[in-house]
């Protein structure tokens, strides 16, 4: 009878797991994750890698990171440390991949709208002038308008095209350069060209002011993640020596290493915090 009895109080346990893997709450919080990830590699300008892909990428490195580490300092504490920051490591690569890319066009859209301009005043409907930023446009954005080109030509529907074209840039500022041209479209009008030409004005003024902000906070920021990396920088070089990190095999040492990753994790967060310039969110999505 006790056998029968726990065989299916396993089963109700099993049962009420996968009942929560499945409801919805899960589900949706599962979805709003994987649509923050696509939007993070989509800004970032990596193509080709899905959510599950970066998920995998993360896990390989650490597992193969953590391995190293026991393997060399045969001491479990400092490998689940450096495993962990291993995890952390595409993540963090992803997003400096967005901010360099967010620089990047930041610098190049004022040329693409003055190249709008200049063609709209040649005479130039607005998907052809759009099309034509994917063969002598900024290199950075030829690449989405090349694509929205072949869409445009396949289907004929401009609003559609502009919209897997917000989605390829997802960019702020091409979220408003798409809006604009859309409501021109609509709309008519002769004032596209003055319009355009003081987006492009105001975009060199935002560009050229974050510049100067960003240069200089650049090297504090700098100095405070080389003075937060120093400490664990000479942790992995006397990992190296088994008999110099013995003392973590001891609990008052694995304390000693949980709290101070636990310091180093809260003080980088609020180092972050401090340093952020505001960003632009897509509100024209």
């Amino acid at each position: 009878m006790g056998p029968l009895l726990g065989l299916v109080f396993g089963l109700g346990c099993l049962m009420v797991w996968r009942s929560g893997q499945h409801s919805p709450a899960r589900a949706s919080r599962r979805d709003r994750w994987r649509v923050r990830t696509r939007e993070l590699l989509a800004q970032s300008g990596v193509e080709g890698v899905s959510p599950a892909q970066l998920v995998g990428a993360s896990v390989s490195l650490s597992l193969l990171v953590g391995v190293l580490a026991l393997g060399t300092s045969h001491v479990p504490v400092i490998a689940i440390a450096f495993a962990g920051f291993a995890a952390l490591l595409p993540w963090a690569l992803v997003r400096r991949r967005r901010t360099q890319r967010s620089a990047e066009l930041r610098e190049v859209w004022p040329e693409a709208v003055d190249n709008l301009a200049s063609a709209v005043r040649a005479g130039l409907s607005l998907p052809e002038a759009l099309t034509a930023l994917g063969v002598r446009g900024p290199e950075q954005l030829r690449s989405p308008f090349r694509r929205f080109g072949e869409d445009y030509r396949a289907t004929g529907r401009f609003n559609d095209s502009l919209d897997r074209l917000k989605a390829n840039l997802s960019d702020p500022v091409g979220d408003r350069v798409v809006e604009a041209l859309r409501v021109a479209r609509e709309v008519g009008g002769t004032d596209l060209g003055r319009l355009l030409r003081t987006l492009s004005s105001f975009l060199r003024e935002d560009a050229r002011t974050r510049a100067e902000l960003e240069t200089r906070q650049g090297w504090t920021v700098n100095a405070a993640r080389l003075a937060l990396a120093a400490p664990w920088l000479i942790l992995l070089l006397l990992s190296t020596r088994p008999q110099a990190v013995a003392a973590y095999n001891q609990p008052a040492g694995a304390v000693v290493l949980v709290a101070g990753g636990v310091v180093s994790f809260l003080a980088y967060r609020v180092m972050i915090r401090i340093a952020r310039l505001p960003t632009e969110r897509r509100v024209l999505r």
